[in-house]
């Protein structure tokens, strides 16, 4: 993963320790002030709720564990590869897109951040500055040139 993606896990994890469970908690306490625990349904919300975020952030915590960070400012060629930046222009429309390479958990493709195991990035992986790559996605087959591969 990238260090812009551990950072991002390790905000979040700060924010569901710091933010979300003293939240949480003064639900369930207020809950428990109304009475009857059984048949309250704000008390059960909170705790399923309290569990979601207990549960997430053991999970981000285990992935961060096992992360592997590459510093993405030391990588350079002409390839693309993890951490590459790509500039595609869509050959059937004419419209360019511009891809980061990422790990899986990091991936927004709003923001321009694609899996390293999506089909675009797959199909990309190897290729030079000038190649087409044809993509097999779910919208269907696309074709693309590649007009820049760059690494900040």
């Amino acid at each position: 993963m990238t260090a812009d993606g551990y950072k991002a896990l390790e905000d979040e994890i700060n924010h569901l320790k710091v933010v979300e469970r003293p939240g949480v908690i003064r639900m369930i306490e207020e809950a428990r002030a109304h009475g009857d625990l059984s048949e309250n349904a704000e008390y059960h919300a909170a705790k399923e709720r309290q569990a979601f975020i207990e549960g997430r952030v053991v999970e981000l915590e285990d992935k961060l564990s096992r992360a592997d960070i590459i510093d993405i400012s030391k990588l350079s060629g002409s390839t693309v590869k993890f951490g590459a930046t790509v500039t595609l222009i869509d050959e059937d429309t004419d419209s360019k897109v511009k891809y980061q390479l990422v790990g899986d958990l990091e991936a927004n493709a709003k923001k321009g951040r694609i899996s390293i195991s999506s089909p675009i990035a797959r199909a990309l992986i190897g290729k030079s500055k000038g190649d087409t790559v044809e993509v097999t996605a779910p919208g269907g087959a696309r074709s693309y040139e590649i007009l820049k591969v760059e690494f900040r």
